[in-house]
Formats: structure tokens, C-alpha cells, sequence
């Protein structure tokens, strides 16, 4: 079954509850799935179950793999639970309190009762040393050798493993960060080094201190779990070198860059990342433009746009409260698995999250000792689910248990006469949750959801899929073929990506092109430099430039694309053409009279990589539409007495058959609702498109 040697291409994503491993062969095309239980205490674990499984069930050994690809939750998880290396901090003499201060400001100002999270450096040790760098990267005091000696034998006699060093105006000139790293490997042999003018040689004191100090936090922990990852792989024969980890901007990078260290800031969003990235491969390959990608596993769901075919991107993001600069992917979780737990509060008032069951003990129906009503409860109560057909048989279901969970801790509170009516409100409350974030979202970007269809990805996307979309006034959903593996998918449609920036601030208008073309050049030497250092092939390297401009006097800048190769004198109107219309659509305005400045220089580079091919196009013959005939029927409840429903298996389905609600599509993975009102329809790419009748 493992065809010839190196063959396999497998995505591996470990979420919340359960591990998704996703393996395509390049040669024949199959495509073959395994779930297991994640295991929180070591997710590596989780990895080499579904490795074994895969094994066991197909066939397919170590050898068989000519690449791995990974997508992990193990940096967010750290920093959530506070479990990352002890690290200390050298700042500019004077400067000891940013990280308390930050930026002065409270970053969610209409909460009365915000509480700042832990700070990831102890006040004592945070170490200032006599040093000063101005703007322009001019020195005015050079840095104190011995001081700075004094600081780091300190650091090192209390334990500290992990030192930022983040001097200001370090990104106009490193000198005297390079300096520091040279005494910290004198003083401190094996400590880990973070310094802010490379992992971040952007403006603004905090946030590029934030990044340091989270890099500096995490990188232990990530660089400990690949190393054990790494050496757990190689026991099971996987001795292929290409071994990739997603980061938040969409990109894998190697194992051995992440290993290097100086990245792990890129690689937050790892997980989440990977189905914005199969969301954004369905409109390459099948034809749409615009979706809001709703990704519902069993701890969170994770939503995020897909604009023209380009996931929405940012440059900065609040991870877990902590400022991080970095570009990636604009998603936000949202506290609606299918672990997140029901109950009323002391208000009498139900709420749906934020805590989770997640898969151990799991929802009360597990029969695993969980006793709290969880959404997957409610679905079981609702007649969604097939209590002998959870992840296509391979689990068993109680729904007694989830009955009695959804009484005591909903039904009963609340006066409800059946568990049906608890779960129903249940499942009301987190799809108006869901609607109203998605909404929130698309209003902050300047996106309008008219234009929009929803993609349902997770195991538990297409259960919410068609309510969200009613709350939303959206009129099509796609569920593609494997959505509960949709981000391990995702995995097998990414390309090595890495980012590169420099700050240097400049009025648009006085600024020579040739300075322009230099920034720039020398960005793109670095990128193809890393390329090679990888054992990439750079001729395959594709480079991309940004610019990140502003008005004169603005806080904020926009990232504007720049043309390829040597730049003429046109080169800067175009620019500015650029970045007015972006600000005229984002805000509603621009201001043509006012002076423009060039902030920071932006280089992408992307090397591509074999991609998996979803679904089945038989795009080339015409497609004959049928009525599908359901398999079995079984009792459901939308929100009123119970309604007898199809019940269909997608494996039986083919591309043209029609059908209608109240259904239910059962596949391995996931389980799709098609309430009453909503039609269904299987597209020559093996899609469910579900649309308002």
C-alpha cells in the first residue's frame, strides 16, 4: 500500500482535542485521514499515534515519507499557561520600567475591570546598562562592557536560561546588541539569545521588546519539542529532510531554521494558520474569491476572511495579550468548540464558554467522566449525531449521558421541559456568539460580507455552519470534502515562506530611488541567503516587496505593495497611488496635499512546494444533476417539535446530487446539518454547497 519509496506527503496538526494527520501520495493521489486524541502533557505523542495508525491501517511506514509537515498549538499553549523558560532582560540605561509602562496605554479601554497579564520577564531581572543609540543610529554613549558583564553574571547566578536584549533605537544600528550577545556567550555559555534588531528591527520600543521578550520566553520550549520531535521521527524511519513547521503568516519553515533559533515569534499562530491556508487553496484551485473561513475543532473555533484569494493579513497581533510583530494571518479563536462547556450563571443567565471539556474527560456523551453540558452534548440531544457513527464508528456515544448533563446544568436552572429545548438555546447562544464576532471583525478590516460565502472547516464547522450563516445574512456555504482535517490539509498547500523587514524612516518624496533600490536589495540578499542556507533551491525563490507607508505625523502605516526589479522615478508616485487608495478604502478618506514617508522596507521570499490536489474536478464533462437518496431517517430538533430527517453518507454522495433539510451528512471526520430552508448540493469538486432556498 506505500506505493514506492518517498512517496507520502503528510500534514500533521495538533489541536485541542484531537491530532489530524493527513497523508497525499504524489503519485497516485490517495489521500488517507487519521484522528486521534491529542495529548496535552506531551503533543508529540498525539504525533506518533497517528503516525502508528497511519501504519496500521494503510500501510504506509517511515519510508514511505517524502515530506512532513507540521502545525502546532505548543508556543500559544506556553504562553497560556505560563510554562515558558525564565528569562531575563538588558535594556538601555534609564529604561528598566517599558516593560511594565508598555506603551501607557490600556489596550481594551471600555473594560472596567481589565487585568494585564503576567509579564514574562520579573521585574529583577530586568537589567539596564549605560548605553545610547539615537534615531538616526548614531552613537552618543557606547555600550558599558563591564556593566553589562556585571548584568548578565547576575542574570546567570538566578537562573535566568533565556536573555532579550532590546536597546533603543537598536534597529537603526545593532552594534551594541551584537556586543551584548558576544559577553552573553562569554559569561553564560548555552543561554538562549534574543536580540530585538533581529528578530524584529522595527520602530515602536514596546511592541519590538514584546516580540523579543516573547521569542526569548518561547523559544526554548519549541526548540526542546522539535529536538524531540526530530529524534521520536527518526525512530519511526521518517529520515526524510524535508520536515517543515507552519508559521503565522501561511508559511512552513524547516525544522532546522525553527531549530536555529531567532523564529519562534513566527510561529503562534502555527495551527490556526493551516486552515486559512486550505481555505485560501480552494479559491486558487476551485474558482472563489471571497470566504470567511469558520474552522471548529474541539476546543475553538477559528475565523479569518479570504479577500480576492489572499488571506487577510496583519503585521501585529495581540497573542494571548501579549504584542507580537509579526505578519500573520488575521485570525481570531472564539471560545466555541465542540468541548465548550454550557452551564447558567449565578444571573440565571446561560453561557456557552470559555472553558472547555476538550477530549479528556471530553463532553458527558464520551462516557469518559465528563459531567458538564458541552455543545457536542447539545448536538447529541438535538438528534445530530449518531451515537455508533462518531468519527465514522471508530467511537461510541451515550446519549443518556448528555441528557442528563444538559438538565442538570441548563435545563433544570432555566424551567426548560426537555433536554431538546436546553440544547436548542444552547446551540442559539454560541451561533450568535460566533455571528456577532465574524461581524465585529469584518467591520474592523472594511470587509463586507455581502460578496461572502462561508467555508466549514473542523469537526465541527458544518454542524454551525448554516446557523452562523442565517445570523450573518450569508446565502452559500461550502464544506469541502474533509473539513474535520481541513487544517492538516492546509498543511500540504503551504509554501516555505519567511519575512524580512527594516526600518528606516524617510519623506517619500526626498528620497532618492536609488535608496529605495538598496533597501530593498539588500533585504533580498538576506532572504536568498537563508534560502540557501536551508538546502532550498534559490532559483525556485519568488521575492515580493512591501512598504510600509504613512502620512506625515500618523501613528499607524500601511503595507503597500512595490513593483519587482530596479525601481525608476515613477516607482515612488506609484507608491503613493497605492497607499492612498488602500487608506481611501480602509477609512473613507485620504489626503492628497499632505507629505508621505517611507517607515519600514518589507521583502517576502516563497519557494513552492508540491501541492496536494483536493477533491474531483471533473470540470472538463458537464455534471448531471439528481436528487440523492437518503440513506436511513432519523428524529431532529430545530427549535420546535421533532422533524423526521435524511440521512445521507458522504461517501455515497456524487458530484450533482441534490438535496434538501432537515438532513444530516455523516463522513469520518465530520457531520454536516442542512436545516429546514437550506438546500445541498454536491459540486464536481466533491463540495457540499449549501445554499438559503
Amino acid at each position: 500500500m506505500g506505493g514506492r519509496l518517498s512517496d507520502w506527503r503528510i500534514g500533521v496538526d495538533v489541536g485541542g482535542s484531537f491530532t489530524d494527520l493527513v497523508a497525499f501520495n504524489t503519485r497516485s493521489g490517495e489521500l488517507k485521514i487519521e484522528k486521534v486524541p491529542t495529548v496535552k502533557a506531551d503533543p508529540a505523542v498525539g504525533v506518533m499515534d497517528a503516525l502508528a495508525k497511519l501504519e496500521r491501517d494503510w500501510g504506509v511506514g517511515g519510508g514511505d515519507v517524502e515530506a512532513f509537515l507540521h502545525g502546532t498549538t505548543i508556543g500559544t499553549n506556553a504562553l497560556l499557561e505560563m510554562k515558558g523558560a525564565r528569562v531575563g532582560l538588558l535594556v538601555t540605561g534609564g529604561f528598566r520600567a517599558i516593560p511594565q509602562v508598555q506603551t501607557g496605554s490600556q489596550p481594551r479601554p471600555f473594560l472596567l475591570f481589565y487585568h494585564r497579564p503576567e509579564g514574562l520577564v520579573q521585574p529583577v531581572h530586568v537589567r539596564d546598562v549605560p548605553e545610547r543609540v539615537d534615531k538616526s543610529g548614531e552613537v552618543i554613549t557606547r555600550l558599558d562592557v563591564e556593566a553589562t558583564r556585571r548584568a548578565v553574571r547576575a542574570l546567570r547566578d538566578d537562573g535566568v536560561t533565556s536573555i532579550a536584549v532590546s536597546f533603543l533605537f537598536s534597529y537603526a544600528n545593532s552594534s551594541h546588541e551584537q556586543a551584548a550577545r558576544r559577553i552573553i556567550e562569554e559569561e553564560h555559555p548555552g543561554c538562549v539569545i534574543s536580540l530585538s534588531s533581529e528578530i524584529m528591527p522595527r520602530i515602536r520600543e514596546w511592541p519590538r521588546m514584546s516580540t523579543t521578550l516573547v521569542n526569548a520566553y518561547l523559544e526554548p520550549v519549541l526548540t526542546a519539542y522539535l529536538r524531540s520531535l526530530d529524534q521520536q521521527l527518526a525512530e519511526r524511519d521518517v529520515t526524510t529532510s524535508q520536515r517543515y513547521l507552519m508559521q503565522s503568516n501561511g508559511g512552513v519553515m524547516p525544522f532546522s531554521a525553527a531549530i536555529r533559533g531567532g523564529r519562534t515569534h513566527h510561529t503562534l499562530l502555527s495551527g490556526p494558520a493551516a486552515g486559512v491556508v486550505s481555505a485560501a487553496f480552494l479559491c486558487a484551485t476551485q474558482g472563489f474569491r471571497n470566504l470567511v473561513s469558520l474552522d471548529i475543532g474541539g476546543t475553538s473555533a477559528d475565523v479569518a476572511f479570504v479577500e480576492g484569494g489572499v488571506p487577510v493579513e496583519v503585521t501585529q497581533g495581540q497573542i494571548e495579550g501579549r504584542t507580537v510583530y509579526a505578519p500573520m494571518v488575521d485570525v481570531e479563536a472564539v471560545s466555541a468548540g465542540g468541548g465548550t462547556i454550557a452551564r447558567v450563571d449565578s444571573g440565571g443567565l446561560l453561557r456557552v464558554g470559555p472553558d472547555s471539556a476538550g477530549s479528556d474527560p471530553g463532553p458527558a456523551c464520551y462516557g469518559r467522566g465528563g459531567m458538564e453540558a458541552t455543545i457536542t452534548d447539545a448536538d447529541m440531544a438535538l438528534g445530530y449525531l449518531d451515537p455508533d457513527y462518531f468519527l465514522g464508528g471508530a467511537m461510541s456515544l451515550d446519549p443518556a449521558a448528555s441528557e442528563r448533563a444538559l438538565m442538570e446544568g441548563v435545563g433544570n436552572p432555566l424551567g426548560s421541559r426537555s433536554p431538546q429545548e436546553a440544547a436548542w438555546g444552547t446551540i442559539k447562544v454560541i451561533e450568535v456568539k460566533m455571528a456577532d464576532r465574524i461581524l465585529a471583525l469584518a467591520s474592523e478590516k472594511g470587509i463586507s460580507l455581502r460578496e461572502f460565502s462561508l467555508i466549514a472547516g473542523g469537526g465541527a464547522g458544518p454542524l454551525r455552519s448554516a446557523g452562523v450563516a442565517e445570523e450573518l445574512g450569508i446565502a452559500r456555504i461550502i464544506v469541502p470534502p474533509r473539513p474535520g482535517a481541513f487544517s492538516a490539509l492546509g498543511l500540504l498547500c503551504s509554501d516555505v515562506v519567511h519575512d524580512y523587514v527594516w526600518t528606516s524612516v524617510s519623506e517619500l518624496e526626498n528620497t532618492p530611488v536609488d535608496e529605495l533600490n538598496r533597501q530593498f536589495a539588500r533585504l533580498e540578499r538576506q532572504a536568498l541567503a537563508d534560502v540557501e542556507a536551508e538546502g532550498l533551491p534559490v532559483r525556485r525563490a519568488r521575492l515580493k516587496r512591501e512598504a510600509d507607508v504613512r502620512y506625515v505625523g500618523q501613528g499607524f502605516e500601511l503595507r503597500v505593495p512595490v513593483r519587482k526589479g530596479t525601481l525608476v522615478d515613477g516607482a515612488k508616485r506609484e507608491i503613493r497611488r497605492r497607499f492612498e487608495a488602500r487608506h481611501q478604502r480602509l477609512y473613507g478618506h485620504s489626503a492628497p496635499n499632505e507629505a508621505v514617508e517611507i517607515v519600514s522596507f518589507r521583502v517576502r521570499t516563497v519557494v513552492p512546494t508540491p501541492k496536494m490536489q483536493t477533491g474531483r474536478n471533473n470540470a472538463a464533462s458537464p455534471v448531471k444533476r439528481r436528487s440523492a437518496q437518503p440513506s436511513a431517517h432519523r428524529r431532529m430538533y430545530f427549535g420546535g417539535d421533532a422533524v423526521s430527517g435524511d440521512v445521507y453518507y458522504r461517501d455515497e454522495l456524487s458530484a450533482g446530487e441534490r438535496f434538501h433539510g432537515p438532513a444530516v451528512v455523516y463522513q469520518e471526520d465530520s457531520t454536516t446539518v442542512v436545516p429546514p430552508g437550506w438546500g445541498a448540493e454536491v459540486d464536481e469538486h466533491a463540495n457540499i454547497i449549501m445554499t438559503r432556498r
